[in-house]
């Protein structure tokens, strides 16, 4: 089931939810993702197809899937998309700095390679791809000015940044991210997270540094 949480004129942006494991350095943990689907009645993209194409599948419902845009390769946020791209024929996209994450789940490559700056197609509008690493090397987010959302993946969620204790990830480049890619945003653009609840840039931005003072304290 989908849920529509922004909509202007034909567009709409959607969540659905998926569930299943995050494995990485030994470990496994449960998790909720967000995928998110921007659109109209006729087309759409996919962001971070997670754990189970199934409910990706129902909600692209009868649309032209034009692509899958991954926020990263962590497996949690990429685990569904082979399975949806052989069911859409759609093409995923990747930055290539987290290839290596990639290749932990498929023996073939993404297809198209990301890059800060690039701009992607969507239903008469555009995302603008921001390169934000931190929490992994390519990690990126997608900016939809028409909507006033972007999209963070792991890289900012509502009360601080995404996690960098584990392989790939770090916390300066993190922080870094935010405050020259995504805190420069206007303070009313939607976050749209790749876990849990949504929040904005304005209620976010202010607390940077305190999140810094507490990380180096911690």
């Amino acid at each position: 089931m989908s849920d529509v949480v922004l909509t202007k004129d034909a567009v709409r942006v959607e969540r659905v939810v998926t569930s299943g494991t995050f494995n990485l350095d030994g470990g496994s943990w449960e998790v909720d993702n967000n995928v998110w689907l921007i659109g109209d009645d006729d087309s759409c993209v996919v962001i971070d197809a997670a754990h189970d194409a199934g409910p990706i599948l129902k909600a692209v419902g009868d649309r032209k899937l034009t692509a899958v845009l991954c926020t990263h390769a962590h497996d949690d946020h990429i685990g569904a998309v082979g399975d949806v791209l052989d069911a859409t024929k759609a093409p995923a996209y990747l930055h290539p700095a987290d290839r290596m994450l990639w290749d932990k789940v498929y023996s073939v490559p993404p297809g198209h390679e990301l890059a800060d700056g690039d701009v992607v197609e969507v239903t008469g509008t555009q995302l603008s791809v921001l390169h934000t690493p931190g929490h992994s090397p390519g990690a990126c987010s997608f900016y939809l000015p028409f909507l006033d959302a972007v999209f963070t993946g792991d890289t900012l969620f509502q009360g601080g940044p995404g996690a960098t204790g584990r392989s790939f990830s770090d916390f300066p480049t993190i922080i870094e991210s935010i405050r020259t890619k995504l805190a420069t945003l206007p303070a009313r653009t939607a976050v749209l997270t790749g876990h849990g609840d949504s929040t904005t840039v304005g209620d976010e931005a202010p607390h940077i540094d305190d999140w810094v003072t507490a990380h180096d304290n911690g």
